[in-house]
């Protein structure tokens, strides 16, 4: 079977100071969350902005041992102290298989990732990025690049708004690598807005809101009816808006 569950779940402690003294306590989404199960290879998180999805992700990728900023367990770069303690309550719940390769991607710092990686200066080094600085490239092209030359397979990556910087073709050519990555034995997480993505077959996707984390079918997302609302009649949705 295509794909892995190295990461089989996890389990949140709201009686840690870390959560309970903190502002952790006053996300909704959190405080009904405390057992977590992953049961497909591609798993997606949605919700509006400010729901607590990148939350989970960032305290997912600490705990296992990723730069919080973004990168693999060997990047140790750091420009701003701003993630949350949340991973110090979290239990990680591992499978019986361990990945050899994992990467964090957080859109929102990309910019400091690449520049470390311009820094670390090693041609052989730069080759696992696609042989190219990733400030010579377009936003969405070193996005491209990471995910192509850097994800390896047989990994856990974890992926915080990778749309950001991606065109919808370019969104297309994600999906295919997605599939790749599957293939070889890799479990991906996902924290995204985009209904394209959402799309990926055979994914589950939770929906993060005030009520908690609730699985739900794509048609079912609001990402999806909207767009798809907005595509079928823009002149009557933007008549609705503006006037």
């Amino acid at each position: 079977m295509a794909g892995k569950l190295y990461i089989k779940g996890f389990r949140i402690d709201h009686h840690a100071p870390e959560y309970a003294d903190s502002y952790l306590s006053k996300i909704a989404a959190l405080r009904h969350l405390y057992d977590f199960s992953f049961h497909r290879p591609v798993t997606f998180f949605v919700g509006e902005n400010g729901s607590g999805k990148s939350t989970i992700l960032e305290a997912l990728a600490v705990n296992l041992g990723f730069n919080a900023e973004g990168g693999s367990k060997n990047f140790t770069f750091s420009t701003s102290m701003t993630h949350s303690d949340l991973y110090k309550a979290v239990r990680v719940i591992k499978g019986p298989d361990h990945p050899k390769d994992g990467f964090f991607l957080r859109a929102e710092s990309f910019y400091n990732l690449a520049s470390n990686v311009d820094e670390i200066g090693d041609p052989i080094f730069l080759e696992q990025y696609g042989g190219k600085s990733l400030h010579q490239q377009s936003h969405g092209e070193s996005f491209l690049s990471l995910m192509l030359h850097r994800f390896r397979g047989h990994g856990v990556y974890i992926l915080d708004e990778p749309e950001a910087a991606l065109s919808p073709t370019k969104l297309m050519t994600m999906l295919v690598r997605i599939k790749e990555l599957v293939n070889q034995q890799s479990q991906l997480i996902i924290a995204t807005h985009s209904p394209m993505l959402m799309a990926y077959p055979n994914a589950d996707i939770y929906f993060i809101s005030n009520e908690g984390v609730k699985k739900t079918r794509y048609e079912d997302t609001e990402h999806y009816n909207v767009m798809r609302h907005f595509l079928e009649d823009p002149q009557k949705m933007l008549h609705y808006l503006l006037d």
